[in-house]
């Protein structure tokens, strides 16, 4: 399996952690030159997609800024992806603060969200919805595998690992759960009493990487921003965790499984969105049969969210 992903054109991977590790320094030092905590990190001429700078929460991004096939635009500070909220420094609670959050819908696991509870603003709504909570468990922790080469290359290498994930991509669009999830994230979408608003997972790629990928759909984005915003997870993500997954080679690991944990990959998103057109025919139909948010709702959520 090619562990080659499309992030504007097609890179090695190596290319596109070494980009990864440039950006977060760029972005680090634009944030902090003539800037302080109470400057505006996504102000209308702000490439969209990028992160927040928020150290704590290195995937929290604003969802505004995209164009859509009718010319549109995304609004922006209303609709924030994220990763998990959790052991944030006080500097960076002072900028999520300043994002002036009404309501966090928490997409994790109960286990998860009991290991490592939100750390929120006061006021903000939390909303837990573990939308993967109908799936069944393997049993293994891949994660935990990455101390044990030789193990997690028999039980997760040869592709296994990566067919895994797609399978959790098709389950997000067929699973109960799921559905009742997603369907609560996007009701509330629809509320404007309840933005600005947060939706995240542990690393803010998977089940935020959906819900994402899905509201960007339903608003207009053409596929190829869709995706774009579904990689740029990469940039923020994979450099934390670069020297865990070389030493993991260095043990004998196979690098595509370490990649597979930390990373997200064009055909996970894709296999998503196969299973929306198999089953539903389009994102539309989607959400007016699987998340039972009509055609009326759907278009609330334009006017909602777009401007010219």
């Amino acid at each position: 399996m090619t562990l080659m992903l499309k992030f504007k054109k097609r890179e090695s991977m190596k290319n596109i952690l070494n980009a990864g590790k440039l950006m977060i320094c760029c972005i680090s030092i634009s944030t902090m030159i003539g800037c302080d905590n109470n400057s505006d990190n996504n102000d209308s001429d702000a490439e969209p997609g990028v992160s927040l700078g928020i150290a704590s929460v290195s995937n929290l991004r604003d969802m505004g800024g995209y164009t859509t096939a009718d010319g549109r635009v995304v609004k922006r500070k209303l609709v924030y992806r994220s990763n998990q909220l959790c052991q944030i420094t006080p500097d960076d609670m002072t900028q999520i603060i300043n994002l002036d959050l009404k309501t966090v819908f928490d997409l994790r696991q109960k286990t998860d969200i009991d290991a490592d509870p939100d750390e929120l603003p006061p006021g903000v709504n939390y909303v837990e919805i573990p939308v993967l909570a109908g799936m069944a468990s393997s049993g293994l922790d891949p994660a935990y595998l990455l101390d044990y080469p030789e193990k997690a290359n028999a039980k997760l290498g040869d592709g296994k690992l990566e067919a895994g994930f797609e399978n959790i991509y098709h389950q997000i669009i067929l699973l109960p759960t799921a559905r009742n999830g997603y369907e609560k994230l996007f009701t509330a979408l629809g509320d404007e009493s309840q933005t600005p608003l947060l939706f995240h997972c542990i690393s803010g790629k998977d089940r935020t990487g959906w819900a994402a990928a899905a509201f960007l759909s339903i608003l207009g984005v053409p596929r190829d921003m869709v995706m774009e915003n579904y990689l740029q997870s990469n940039i923020y993500l994979l450099p934390a965790v670069q020297d865990r997954i070389d030493a993991f080679v260095q043990a004998g690991g196979e690098e595509s499984i370490a990649l597979a944990i930390f990373s997200v990959k064009e055909e996970y998103l894709n296999a998503a969105f196969r299973e929306v057109e198999v089953k539903y025919g389009n994102i539309e139909t989607y959400f007016s049969e699987g998340l039972h948010i009509d055609a009326d709702q759907q278009e609330h959520l334009r006017d909602l969210y777009l401007e010219y």
